[in-house]
């Protein structure tokens, strides 16, 4: 009777904890939405003036797909989005360089997280159209990181504010290791793999990098600072010897100016100039003129592109691109994640669309499920057999699984600085039974076969499931280099010694055959069209159609007026993040089987 009514207590304190809960949310819900509709009905009236800088402020981290999430994830604290789409920014600047009311761009990037080595050369060709047409690009920061830098270096000026600096430190691979925590927790994990260069789970079985790992990573990384430093050394006119020195030896650097970056930075001939925000404004408006709220005649890229977009007549583009981006994962999945199954549905649409004469596809992806990977595999296969030329552009990176889609198409395109390869697979399991044992738990049971029961966590990993999981990983590498082998119209002798999980920049990808052609998604595309026999180079993206709850939150994130009441509400917003979950994590990888075709090491500078 006692325990009754204890039960009965409890219930109702977590039946009221939930229904606060539920009250709350909804309460904050309807605020939320309220704001958003009092902006979306809120008139704002957009122009380009003539003679007009367009800034233009990448925001959070640079993608080549939006990752799906709520209207809240999307935003931060400050109202600013945490994503930038490439596409957005290049086509920006190719609309500017033809736009005459658009004299000056100014990259203000403050609020750039992450581009990357291979985003920032794709953005780079479109902004050297722009100052090749006669137009300047300015660039300032508060403080400039090595993301921000190496695009700023693109530009005709580099202002830095007098309490900024340039900070630059080259590349790195650095990761934890956990054996001694899994001894200590007397957990066993059962790795099978194949290739003497995949250390994505190095973690788990050792406390420091293989010597194998080391030389893999420091080739490819010592070849992406040579594109990084080379680029800042051409663009910037200063000797290899002044930019080593200066990223080497930083504290002789600034002892000599006090502890000034600002001015170590122009002593270095990083930057043009110290010059504080109203200085700048100042500037601006004796180059452009000012307009009648006293600033220099400006429009913001986002409001410059949706004007531009909206102007544009639609027509049908016989090029389309598919967008491959994040981990590859079996099943239906969201954008910023690759589905199996969704991504191989798109790649169908593609095929039957009459409209759609070749397809690009670009990926950007470190790999993911190895039986997912086969299954876009297939139906991209299909699409060739049905006479559609297929062209892979890779972005940041293309590796493991990101290679088992791209390795068969007609033509592989890279940037110098993408990741490729990482041609090998591996698989875990892990075992605690002697965690258990020490805790006092034991498992025991009977089955009606040698095996029967025996895959579990709770009891040793039987030596003939061990020798079958072997056999099945090494089962699953051979078809991945007969994959390679098949699609590059190589020898699998010829593949092997460049796989291995080995891997490889755009540069060097290429000289092994990985790789046709070094170039981006501009080049990618004018190569299917000339593939199909179109004299039109246009594109479109292909997507799956959005479900209503997609549509809505496009159309309020697609608001620019809805941006600026949010960025003017962060109180609400961070009251909000601070009460709701986060409707979305990232993503687990699974495999129907367990076995992955993943480049865990591979994070693109």
């Amino acid at each position: 009777m006692t325990v009754t009514k204890k039960r009965g207590f409890f219930s109702r304190i977590v039946a009221i904890i939930e229904g606060t809960r539920r009250w709350v949310f909804n309460i904050l819900f309807v605020i939320f939405v309220g704001v958003v509709l009092t902006a979306l009905f809120t008139s704002v009236t957009v122009s380009v003036p003539d003679g007009a800088v367009l800034i233009v402020t990448p925001e959070g981290v640079v993608v080549d797909q939006i990752t799906a999430v709520d209207a809240l994830t999307q935003l931060s604290s400050s109202g600013l989005p945490t994503e930038t789409l490439l596409s957005d920014l290049i086509e920006t600047v190719d609309l500017a360089t033809e736009d005459p009311r658009i004299e000056v761009i100014l990259l203000q990037l403050d609020e750039l997280k992450h581009i990357g080595l291979s985003k920032t050369l794709e953005l780079s060709e479109s902004i050297n159209r722009f100052r090749d047409s006669g137009k300047t690009v300015v660039a300032t920061a508060s403080h400039y990181n090595q993301d921000q830098y190496l695009l700023a270096s693109f530009a005709d000026q580099i202002f830095v504010h007098n309490m900024g600096g340039v900070g630059i430190e080259g590349f790195a691979v650095i990761r934890n290791y956990f054996l001694d925590a899994i001894n200590k927790l007397k957990i066993r994990f059962h790795v099978f793999k194949v290739g003497s260069f995949k250390s994505a789970i190095e973690p788990l079985l050792r406390n420091d990098m293989s010597d194998a790992a080391k030389e893999s990573n420091k080739a490819w990384l010592d070849q992406l600072w040579a594109v990084y430093s080379d680029t800042l050394i051409a663009r910037r006119g200063i000797s290899a010897e002044k930019l080593d020195f200066y990223v080497n030896h930083i504290d002789d650097v600034m002892a000599k100016v006090n502890g000034d970056s600002a001015q170590a930075a122009l002593d270095y001939g990083l930057v043009d100039g110290i010059v504080s925000r109203p200085a700048l404004r100042s500037m601006l408006i004796e180059r452009v003129g000012e307009d009648e709220d006293g600033a220099y005649k400006h429009i913001f890229y986002r409001d410059y592109l949706a004007l531009n977009q909206n102007l544009r007549p639609a027509k049908p583009a016989g090029v389309g691109v598919i967008v491959a981006s994040g981990n590859i994962v079996d099943g239906t999945q969201p954008a910023g994640t690759i589905g199996g199954d969704s991504l191989a549905s798109l790649i169908r649409q593609a095929r039957r669309d009459n409209d759609v004469k070749a397809v690009v596809l670009r990926i950007d992806s470190g790999g993911g499920s190895a039986f997912a990977s086969e299954v876009i595999r297939a139906e991209l296969a299909q699409l060739q057999e049905a006479g559609k030329p297929l062209v892979v552009s890779m972005g940041s990176m293309a590796a493991s699984g990101g290679y088992w889609i791209a390795a068969g198409a007609d033509e592989i395109w890279a940037t110098p600085a993408t990741l490729t390869g990482s041609i090998g697979i591996f698989g875990a399991f892990p075992t605690v039974d002697e965690m258990l044992s020490g805790l006092g738990i034991s498992t025991d049971g009977i089955g009606t076969s040698a095996v029967a029961g025996k895959l579990r966590p709770d009891i040793p990993l039987d030596p003939i499931l061990e020798r079958a999981i072997q056999s099945g990983i090494e089962h699953g590498y051979r078809r991945f280099i007969g994959i390679v082998a098949d699609g590059r119209n190589k020898l699998v002798e010829q593949v092997e010694p460049i796989a291995e999980g080995r891997v490889w920049s755009g540069v060097d990808a290429q000289q092994l055959g990985l790789v046709d052609q070094l170039g981006g998604l501009k080049q990618a595309v004018a190569s299917a069209a000339a593939l199909a026999g179109l004299s039109d180079t246009s594109s479109r993206v292909l997507r799956l159609p959005l479900t209503p709850e997609e549509e809505l939150i496009q159309l309020l994130l697609g608001s620019g007026m809805v941006k600026q009441v949010l960025q003017s509400s962060s109180p609400l917003l961070s009251t909000l993040n601070s009460v709701l979950p986060a409707w979305s994590s990232m993503l687990q990888l699974r495999d129907s089987r367990g076995v992955y075709a993943f480049c865990i090491m591979c994070v693109a500078p």
